[in-house]
This record gives C-alpha cells, sequence and structure tokens, in this order.
C-alpha cells in the first residue's frame, strides 16, 4: 500500500496528484476526514471539487474505498454523487465505491452544534468548515454516535432520533435559532435510504483480501500532516490523524504493508482559517501569489493565507510521515519574481535557532534565505531539462535540506501538466 498525503495545511493538490496516478492502481482508499476535505480535479478543462469520494473514481477498473477512520455525512454525499454524475455522466459511483460500514456518521446537528460553538464566545474559534467534523468525532470518542453499518438495524431510526432531540434541547438552552427538526431528520434519513445503494462492509477485511491477491492500493490522506490533532500545529487543526500513521488506523492495514509515501507540498505555504504562520505575507506579494495561484478554499471560497515555504515544518512533517518522495506543486506560480524565499530556521527570543519543529514559535524570527527567481512558461514543458537552471537549484536545496528526492513537479492546474523528475 502506497500512501499520499500533504505536508503543510491543506491544499498541496492532493487531488490531482492522485487522479494523475491512480491508474497504476487497482484501488484508492480515503482513511481520514469527512466533506470538509476539499480535492480538486480538472479534467477537459472543467474542474470539480471531491470531498468525500476518493479521487481515482474517475479510472476505470479502480475500485473507491471510504475508510473506517472517516466520517460521512449521507446528505453530503447524495449531493457530491449528483454533482460527479453531472460532471461526467460515464462515472458509476454505485459499482466502485465501496463504504466502511464502521465509518461513523455526521448528523444533522454535528453541523448546527459546529456552527454554535464557532460563533459562540465561549469556545474556542478556529474557522472550521463547519461541516460537523469535530463534532462527529468527539461523540465517535465519547461512544455516543452511530456508525454507517447501524442503518441496517431495526432501532437506528430512533437512535438517531434520540440524539437529535438531545442536541437541539442543548442548542435550544444556547439561545440558537434551528431549522425544523423534522426537516432536516427527513432529509438526513431520505439520504441514509440512499446511501443503502452502496456496497457497505468491513473494508479493512476487504483492503487485505486485496493486498493477499497482489492488487495495488494507494491510501488518500484529506488536509494534511500539519492539521493532524496530534502532531499538527493545535488548536488550528482537523479533527482526525492526518498522517502516515493515520493511514494505516484508518484504513486497518499494518504498517509493515505500507511501500511509498507520497509527500505533497507547494512551494511556498498557505493556510486557511486562524493558527500560527510566522512566513505569512501581508503585503502586495501575498495578495500577488494568492491571485495568481487561485488561492481560494475549494469548499468555502475562502481567501487562503500565504507565505514563504516554511522549511522547519516542512522537515518535520517529513520526518513524523517516513516520507520517501516529494511532490512539489505550484513553483510556476513564482514565476516571474525577482526572487523567491525560504524559511531555513527560526531565531528565538533566548539566542537558540530551531529548524525542525512541530510547533511553530509565535514569538520566533523566520530566517530567510533568498534565491534567485525564475521566469519560464511551465505550461509547455514536457521534460524535466526545460526547467530553467534556477528552479534546479531550488529543487536541489529541497532535496538536500530534507533527505528525499523531489520525484513530481507540477507546472500547472491540467491533470498532465506534471514533470517526472525521477
Amino acid at each position: 500500500m502506497d500512501i499520499v498525503l500533504g505536508l503543510q495545511w491543506g491544499d498541496e493538490g492532493k487531488g490531482k496528484f492522485i487522479d494523475l496516478i491512480s491508474e497504476n492502481y487497482d484501488i484508492t482508499a480515503r482513511f481520514n476526514g469527512g466533506s470538509n476535505a476539499g480535492h480538486s480535479i480538472e479534467r477537459n478543462g472543467r474542474r470539480i471539487t471531491l470531498k468525500m469520494i476518493p479521487s481515482g473514481i474517475f479510472m476505470n477498473g479502480v475500485q473507491n474505498v471510504i475508510g473506517t477512520g472517516t466520517v460521512l455525512d449521507p446528505v453530503s454525499f447524495k449531493k457530491e454523487i449528483a454533482n460527479l454524475q453531472t460532471f461526467d455522466t460515464t462515472v458509476q459511483p454505485e459499482n466502485n465505491v465501496i463504504i466502511s460500514s464502521k465509518a461513523h456518521f455526521v448528523l444533522p446537528t454535528h453541523k448546527l452544534l459546529d456552527v454554535f460553538m464557532e460563533e459562540s464566545m465561549d469556545y474556542t474559534t478556529i474557522g472550521t468548515t463547519k461541516n460537523g467534523i469535530a463534532q462527529a468525532y468527539s461523540n465517535k470518542i465519547l461512544r455516543q454516535n452511530v456508525r454507517v453499518g447501524d442503518m441496517f438495524v431495526p432501532d437506528f431510526k430512533s437512535r438517531v432520533e434520540h440524539i437529535l432531540e438531545r442536541d437541539y434541547k442543548t442548542l435550544t438552552a444556547g439561545g440558537m435559532e434551528l431549522p425544523s427538526l423534522e426537516e432536516i431528520s427527513n432529509e438526513f434519513f431520505e439520504a441514509v435510504d440512499f446511501l443503502k445503494r452502496f456496497r457497505c462492509t468491513e473494508t479493512e477485511i476487504y483492503l487485505n483480501n486485496a493486498l493477499a491477491e497482489g492488487k495495488k492500493i494507494l491510501a488518500e490522506g484529506s488536509q494534511a500532516a500539519m492539521l493532524d490533532i496530534d502532531h499538527g500545529t493545535y488548536p488550528y487543526v482537523t479533527s482526525s490523524s492526518t498522517t502516515a500513521s493515520g493511514a494505516s488506523s484508518g484504513l486497518g492495514v499494518s504498517p509493515k504493508k505500507v511501500g511509498e509515501v507520497f509527500g505533497i507540498a507547494k512551494a511556498y505555504c498557505t493556510r486557511v482559517g486562524n493558527g500560527v504562520f510566522p512566513t505569512e505575507l501581508f503585503d502586495e506579494l501575498g495578495e500577488v501569489i494568492r491571485t495568481k495561484g487561485n488561492e481560494f478554499g475549494s469548499n468555502t471560497g475562502r481567501p487562503r493565507r500565504t507565505g514563504w515555504l516554511d522549511l522547519p515544518a516542512l522537515k518535520y512533517a517529513v520526518m513524523i510521515n517516513g516520507v520517501t518522495q516529494l511532490v512539489l506543486t505550484k513553483a510556476d506560480v513564482l514565476s516571474g519574481l525577482p526572487s523567491v524565499a525560504v524559511c531555513t530556521h527560526y531565531e528565538l527570543e533566548d539566542g537558540k535557532t530551531v529548524d525542525v519543529t512541530g510547533l511553530l514559535p509565535e514569538n520566533g524570527k523566520p530566517v530567510l534565505k533568498w534565491m534567485n527567481g525564475w521566469n519560464a512558461d511551465f505550461s509547455t514543458m514536457k521534460s524535466s531539462s526545460e526547467l530553467p537552471k534556477e528552479v534546479i537549484e531550488f529543487l536541489s536545496f529541497l532535496e538536500t535540506e530534507l533527505g528525499i528526492p523531489v520525484a513530481y513537479l507540477s507546472t500547472g492546474p491540467g491533470r498532465e501538466q506534471m514533470l517526472k523528475m525521477i
């Protein structure tokens, strides 16, 4: 099993890369997160954003697994399927999407609770997508939730109604203006009925049997390493395990069976929502990169914060994930700049320096290494031999600092705009 994951704060281009290489695999499997993900894929000049559906959905003969470590909102999933079939009428998701019976549901009140907490002064506000992801995971940990497989048991409806009514009491007491309980309940149960069209099973058994048969699996992570619930920039993180170890637990596949770990990073950094971001650009250049790189949230449309590449954080992400190959995206966005910068380390107030960390220092001074910029039309490139020497120098610097090869370089948003470097 190979793994693809983001190494920064998400939005690195995972969907495009998975779409590109998934033809080499028999199965693509999503191991964490929910509809808070947004994997954008361009095909035939059109773009679609996938949320729950794995990015291998467009490959003929590839099975797509929504694993046990995910949380599934059936209402959002139903809409995503409808959008998918409008985008590509040849796709047959009911035949090639398999859902873990042990994945947990996102209930309608989870999303309401998410909105309530984000807008309440009594809670830490971190800028979530308000999709109820944290509430689903927290209720999972509290053993108060329902799983996908539960939709087939006789008392499923009454169990869900009990939870919805309980949450409504909490929200009403908090003074929140609420939609009709009957309305959101009916929408949820209608979506659950739609979900029953899909194969639901113990996907960990399915995946391990596939590996025993010699089939190849590509595990797909959502969000990114620096948003991991344990290893990310807490509390401004997601609510699941986004790392390579999360792929093993989220899919029920032993770490012994992991092969390549593809880590995806941009040539600069972005993040959405709140949280420490020491290399952030607040000037006109930050806006230029945002506009040129189309740095707006796939799910929400929110402007992403932009900044220079953060090597201490990137080294940390490479280390904890055991990354074997780096996929670098958006170097083309920096084309035309006279010089580009990389943060090599932080200088702390006590005089110490930090060059590898997952705890980005709020008061640390990022020390920047400036390198010659490049000016080239990446969209026409078909071979790495066409890259400007300044780009080669930039890539060589990263390889030396990170200790891993740059295996792929993206040259634009299109599916085929990717150079294989090794």
